[in-house]
């Protein structure tokens, strides 16, 4: 009963989302004031109902409510309760429904806290939030139903997806789609704006949070997959180039340059066009990852689906909303019209530089991503594109805008000095050629990425609280620490949004440059040496976990005679799935992780046994997290909550007749 109570709730949620796309968007046409009031309840009641629904599939699968085709084909009666929670959104359609439930979420969340927003604009904003849930509802309801039963419950299932299986993964998806779906809002804003023939310094005020918002999540959902990589799949990488982690990392490229280009508009009220053109690109490469997870027609180890028709419908959404935003753009043009006026050495112009260098780069990866299909369909021609072509495709631009972002920020509105912005980064800049000088001779017979890295990192961080220092005053150094703690929050979120990329780019420099690798068999009780570490493979024995059969290694870690750590490795079989898995151990500290994953039993006796020694890769995970605590820090800031609410529609709405 309650599975079809939340198809129903489904059913109920599309029908009003329908009503949303159209009643608002004639009342906001017509000037009619209820017309434009009825969205705000229709966006609260469809969120209760998806909500609703949500809560029902959700039941099934704690329940193991085994009627349910889809709770069948990903759940276990065995499986922990917190993998029969995930596993709701551990397949398509479950996956679906949780992306429509976020959607419905942030329109919500539009009608509740945008009651400083001109009736029209929020209007315009919640009927194309509501197009886009009702495209993907009926996309569901359609073709990837979350509620079909089965007519002969079987008496158990087939299990979830055992790579699935993790607290990591657990985590990771929603954040992922609070930040894939989140990106709608940006998408909304800059669609009602271009109906409205409107875009200006207060438009951008409001898009911003929105988009901050977007790109918090999405920068902790990539994290969290990143680290999942990491632990989980036995290979001791962070980042693959795979086309699913791409998916993720083009629109939070494209966020983060609309999250710089929305000041723009706001300060100097310029940059719109190229500011609409980020928001619509920001979520059209949203329903590109959409479509490359669901499509099956690139392989990748996180891919839900593998059935192109469902690929083919989701392209057709695709091409509807952003073909359509951008043929408004075209048609809205004169309306966008920039007011302000710049220097070619100003913070506009830095803004540009790091827009483009944001925005080519995540061309650079799309082409590599969607190469393989394009060569297969137009050419007939197999190949693949690997870690070496990104690697060396994308590297530049991310060295460039390091070394630009400093200076950029320093510089003044409308008009600057080169020559005074880069003096002020002196001592950064000395610091940073000093670190790295110091680091490439201290090594021996390695790259010089290691010593790049530091240095980039180093002028990154730096660069970021002398930028704070700066905007303190030039008083005494007790009143500029004073004024510095009266900054405002987004000031002190820039700061630490920057140096978290300085972090992260330091970690992945020290990992890919310093990182050492062993692979050998070792018998029971050897020993070997690695980077002055001494690995004893103690013991390999088999236990039952709950829904697994594992086989577990003891390697105990010794730095001359003392025990730094005692590692389990296994190598897990889940019986239900019929799929083995990695689970690697690690020994994490600031400066190094000790890493060890457990093969495969060996004809001649012994095992298969992979070491690594990786330096400073736990900093990968704290630059993640400084960006997004950057992020929050500046989100929380007060002039974020006013949401320039002077701005009114300049005529009073009338009711309809």
């Amino acid at each position: 009963m309650i599975v079809e109570l939340g198809h129903y709730a489904l059913i109920l949620a599309f029908a009003l989302s329908l009503l949303q796309t159209v009643v608002p968007l004639v009342g906001a046409q017509k000037g009619w004031a209820d017309w434009m009031a009825a969205a705000q309840p229709m966006a609260s009641a469809q969120f209760v109902l998806i909500a609703l629904s949500f809560g029902a599939l959700t039941y099934a699968f704690v329940t193991s409510d085994f009627s349910v085709l889809l709770v069948i084909e990903n759940s276990h009666s065995l499986k922990p309760l917190l993998y029969k929670i995930s596993g709701v959104w551990g397949n398509h359609e479950g996956s679906l429904l949780l992306w429509v439930l976020i959607l419905s979420l942030f329109g919500a969340c539009a009608a509740w806290f945008g009651d400083n927003l001109p009736a029209s604009l929020q209007a315009r904003v919640l009927a194309v939030q509501g197009s886009i849930g009702a495209a993907f509802m009926a996309f569901m309801l359609l073709t990837s139903n979350p509620f079909l039963r089965v007519a002969m419950p079987p008496f158990d299932g087939n299990d979830l997806n055992p790579l699935l299986q993790d607290p990591g993964l657990a985590f990771h998806p929603p954040f992922l789609y609070l930040g894939y779906v989140g990106l709608s809002m940006a998408f909304s804003f800059a669609v009602a704006a271009l109906i409205e023939g409107k875009v200006d310094a207060a438009w951008g005020r409001w898009v911003r949070p929105w988009t901050l918002a977007a790109w918090i999540c999405l920068t902790i959902g990539i994290a969290l997959g990143s680290w999942w990589a990491y632990y989980e799949l036995g290979w001791g990488g962070f980042w693959f180039w795979d086309p699913v982690e791409n998916a993720s990392f083009m629109p939070w490229l494209f966020a983060t340059a609309l999250l710089h280009s929305a000041i723009v508009v706001e300060k100097r009220e310029t940059l719109k066009a190229w500011t609409i053109l980020l928001a619509i690109l920001g979520f059209g490469f949203s329903l590109m990852g959409t479509f490359i997870v669901r499509s099956g027609v690139i392989t990748s180890v996180h891919a839900f689906a593998s059935d192109p028709e469902r690929g083919v419908v989701i392209l057709g959404i695709f091409a509807f909303f952003v073909g359509g935003a951008l043929t408004l753009f075209a048609l809205r043009s004169a309306a966008l019209e920039a007011k302000g006026v710049f220097a070619l050495v100003s913070r506009e112009s830095a803004l540009v530089l790091n827009n483009v260098l944001l925005a080519v780069a995540s061309f650079v990866v799309f082409v590599g991503t969607m190469w393989p299909l394009v060569s297969e369909l137009a050419f007939g021609r197999v190949l693949s594109v690997g870690a070496p072509f990104f690697d060396a495709a994308f590297t530049p631009f991310m060295i460039a805008l390091a070394i630009a972002l400093p200076i950029g920020a320093v510089l003044p509105w409308k008009r600057g000095q080169l020559g005074r912005a880069a003096r002020s980064m002196t001592g950064a800049a000395v610091l940073a050629v000093a670190l790295g000088a110091l680091v490439f001779a201290l090594q021996t017979g390695r790259s010089a990425l290691g010593p790049v890295g530091v240095a980039l990192g180093a002028w990154l961080v730096v660069g970021a609280f002398i930028d704070l220092w700066t905007r303190s005053g030039r008083n005494g150094v007790a009143d500029r620490l004073r004024r510095m703690t009266r900054l405002p929050r987004a000031e002190w979120g820039k700061a630490l949004a920057h140096a978290g990329l300085g972090v992260t780019i330091f970690a992945v420099a020290a990992v890919l440059g310093w990182a050492s690798e062993d692979i050998r068999v070792a018998q029971v009780g050897e020993s070997f040496e690695h980077e002055g570490y001494t690995f004893t493979l103690a013991e390999v024995h088999r236990e039952q976990g709950p829904n697994y059969v594992t086989t577990m290694g003891t390697v105990e870690v010794h730095d001359g005679e003392r025990l730094v750590a005692t590692l389990h490795p296994e190598k897990r079989v889940y019986p239900a799935a019929g799929m083995p898995t990695t689970e690697a151990a690690i020994d994490y500290s600031l400066t190094r992780d000790l890493y060890v994953a457990l093969g495969d039993p060996q004809d001649g006796g012994g095992w298969a046994l992979r070491t690594y020694v990786k330096p400073f890769a736990t900093w990968l995970w704290l630059g993640g997290i400084l960006m997004a605590l950057g992020g929050l820090v500046s989100l929380t800031d007060r002039r974020y909550r006013v949401a320039a609410g002077a701005r009114k529609a300049p005529t009073a709405a009338t009711p309809a007749e």
